[in-house]
């Protein structure tokens, strides 16, 4: 059986456990796009959304059904993010018509979402950002926040004494 690893496809290839010449880090990669944010605590974010920004939701499907969404904020997954927000793509959103456009990312913990806002700025939207601490950081600063898909729910006929 053939599979992508199998030493017949990659031949009898070394293993390199050196970094490769000019190679960097994810930690230097996650450094150096925070270094051109202005990321936004929990609360600033918060306020933000309420004047207008577009709160961003960036996580897959099965992580905001296992622990919750953010009233209001856009969903767009990550693998298609600048895509649908720059300005000059054919698959834009109809109201990504503009570099201005103020733009919170999230995720689950502030680390992809700080990935794709430097993206998001690289592609000349000025004002995109991140939340601070993602999705969980938002939760338990007790902002309003949907529970979990998969939370017991109340029935309607409960009513609470």
């Amino acid at each position: 059986m053939i599979t992508p690893w199998n030493s017949s496809v990659l031949g009898s290839c070394p293993a390199h456990h050196t970094p490769p010449s000019g190679s960097v880090g994810i930690a230097d990669v996650l450094e150096n796009a925070r270094r051109g944010l202005r990321r936004l605590e929990p609360e600033a974010a918060h306020l933000a959304a309420r004047a207008g920004a577009l709160l961003v939701d960036i996580r897959p499907a099965a992580q905001r059904a296992a622990t919750g969404e953010i009233p209001g904020a856009l969903t767009i997954e990550r693998n298609v993010l600048e895509w649908r927000l720059d300005p000059r793509s054919d698959a834009r959103l109809p109201f990504a018509d503009r570099y201005d456009l103020p733009v919170i990312v999230f995720c689950q913990e502030g680390y992809t979402s700080s990935l794709a806002a430097a993206a998001l700025q690289e592609l000349g939207l000025h004002l995109a950002t991140d939340l601070t601490g993602g999705f969980r950081a938002w939760r338990n600063a007790g902002l309003p926040a949907f529970p979990p898909a998969n939370a017991p729910r109340l029935q309607p006929s409960y009513q609470p004494a």
